[in-house]
């Protein structure tokens, strides 16, 4: 049973792997205007109630200098990185991953939004330039 458990959560983890990767960022670029009042992307970015995203997949948790991150972010930040499925899951519903995160965004509900708002952001690099 215990081997069963592990091989669905493996399955489950590629198809949200692979449901990321395939994301279209010019859909995402569409999706994001739905996070802009937040934050910003792109080589002016600035942070705004929420920080700038540039380069924010690889990224640890907590380090965009001069935004005031919330203490339940932080308290979880230790070691942790936005990696695709890590986004997958914040951007579908914030508060299930961060429960004392100040974000009060409800979420994406549609899988392919945030599989291509994810491939949107992914194309930033640190500084805002495109890759």
């Amino acid at each position: 049973m215990q081997r069963l458990l592990m091989i669905a959560g493996t399955a489950l983890l590629a198809m949200t792997m692979h449901a990321s990767a395939d994301g279209d960022a010019a859909k995402g670029e569409k999706v994001f205007k739905k996070c802009k009042a937040c934050h910003a992307v792109g080589p002016d970015a600035k942070n705004k109630v929420g920080p700038e995203l540039n380069g924010i997949v690889g990224r640890s948790w907590g380090v965009v200098e001069g935004f005031k991150y919330s203490k339940g972010l932080l308290e979880m930040a230790d070691g942790k990185v936005w990696d695709e499925e890590t986004l997958e899951v914040y951007l579908k519903k914030p508060k299930d991953l961060i429960p004392k995160t100040k974000m009060s965004f409800a979420g994406l509900k549609k899988d392919d939004d945030r599989a291509n708002v994810i491939a949107y952001l992914a194309q930033f690099n640190e500084d805002g330039s495109t890759k």
